[in-house]
């Protein structure tokens, strides 16, 4: 059933059963009406009961439309008291005053004071007559005859009025906290979007870092493969081997990026077991992985002299790491066999410095394009700005390209960059 037609049941139940109780007691004045009078009670003529039980039943019918003309359904009501009083029926107004009650409580759900007081007023009016005139009639001067009409329009009226105002008010809260519970779901939804789009951003960032880093260096042992396999099986055979150290490489950083969005919980440990979380400390590694295929490059570190200050945070280090492993895959792609070298400065009292340089490629491996603009230094720079680091990169004056990114320390927090690695003894690395 739709709102609008059990809307209409209800108004017409309302309706049906205020029209039963009014002819009820019409019904028991009647009878009250038939045993011999005691001077208690006039005895209205038998037309009189016709016309009341005709205008208990239009008082019924002016109801059904009571939430969609409230103020002609009051005015009506009101009307019929004034119809009984004036055919007799002075004793039996409690008959018509239902219909009345019932249309003042609908009237003051839907209209406020400021816009129903003439209504409100003209009811009182309507009421006071009929009930001032049944008094008259009864014996009363006309001065207490209007006294008491209209405290009786005044009750009449006040009264389910007053009843009517509470119920609008409180529903009117209940909407308003609907209204804000929705408002506050719909907010959620917003943010839950905004977090889901933030982690889709993410994760493209780590699978462009992933995918490049890797398959630069595929590309380059391909290209050299291709050249020695002829000439050198030999070193030809090496290279295969490290493209397939390559390649499983790519695949397990990928299985694990995605198992961090997997919700089983039977195996969510497991994959997060072999998620590692990439920091300074894993730049040596790094470097040497570059390395592997024979490209010429030097990991730096410059350390603090004295007590070390305060480190960087995870996600900082996972910034410098990502900007450096897609530093190293630039430059194989627009350098190739041009000389790198990666710095890690931690001289710096507030800062912790990384650089990627390299010099300009030769010129029998010149790229056919030179522009470093994409998708990895937009990365780049996003991880920088939501860590509160500063990214720079361009050219050098040398012709080759510089990528630095200057991180600010935390309190607390250590750098780990040394973490069981000795640099020193590694070939192509230099400790300060």
């Amino acid at each position: 059933m739709t709102r609008r037609g059990s809307t209409h049941s209800a108004g017409l139940r309302v309706a049906a059963v205020t029209t039963a109780l009014a002819w009820a007691a019409l019904a028991c004045f009647a009878v009250a009406a038939a045993v011999p009078a005691d001077g208690t009670m006039r005895s209205p003529a038998a037309w009189a009961w016709v016309v009341g039980t005709v205008v208990v039943g239009l008082q019924g019918a002016a109801l059904l439309r009571r939430t969609s003309a409230p103020r002609s359904v009051l005015l009506a009501t009101s009307a019929g008291m004034v119809i009984f009083a004036a055919v007799g029926l002075g004793d039996q107004l409690t008959a018509a005053q239902l219909a009345v009650l019932v249309a003042t409580y609908s009237f003051g759900l839907t209209e406020p004071f400021g816009r129903a007081w003439p209504v409100l007023g003209l009811a009182v009016l309507l009421i006071g007559a009929g009930s001032a005139l049944s008094a008259h009639d009864a014996g009363e001067t006309v001065g207490v005859a209007v006294g008491l009409g209209l405290g009786q329009g005044v009750g009449t009226v006040a009264m389910p009025w007053l009843v009517a105002v509470v119920v609008a008010a409180r529903r009117e809260i209940a909407q308003a906290r609907a209204g804000r519970s929705a408002a506050l779901a719909r907010e959620q939804d917003a943010l839950l979007q905004a977090a889901i789009a933030r982690e889709r951003a993410a994760m493209a960032r780590e699978l462009h870092d992933i995918a490049a880093h890797h398959l630069s260096g595929i590309a380059v042992m391909t290209a050299a493969i291709g050249t020695q396999i002829d000439a050198d099986p030999a070193a030809a055979k090496a290279g295969v081997a490290q493209v397939r150290q390559q390649s499983r490489a790519v695949l397990r950083d990928l299985r694990s990026l995605v198992g961090l969005l997997r919700d089983d919980t039977e195996t969510g440990a497991a994959t997060t077991a072999q998620v590692r979380p990439e920091s300074l400390a894993g730049l040596p590694a790094l470097v040497e992985e570059v390395r592997a295929p024979g490209r010429d490059v030097v990991l730096t570190v410059l350390d603090h002299p004295g007590p070390p200050p305060a480190g960087v945070g995870p996600l900082a280090q996972l910034a410098a790491y990502r900007m450096v492993q897609e530093s190293l895959a630039n430059a194989a792609r627009h350098a190739p066999g041009a000389a790198t070298e990666v710095t890690l400065d931690q001289r710096g009292r507030d800062t912790v410095t990384v650089t990627v340089r390299n010099a300009a490629p030769p010129t029998a491996a010149m790229p056919e394009t030179t522009s470093r603009a994409g998708f990895g230094i937009v990365g780049m720079r996003e991880r920088a700005e939501l860590t509160g680091a500063t990214l720079e990169c361009g050219p050098t004056p040398e012709g080759g390209w510089q990528v630095r990114l200057e991180m600010p320390r935390e309190q607390g927090v250590d750098l780990g960059v040394d973490s069981g690695v000795d640099l020193a003894s590694d070939p192509g690395k230099e400790h300060a």
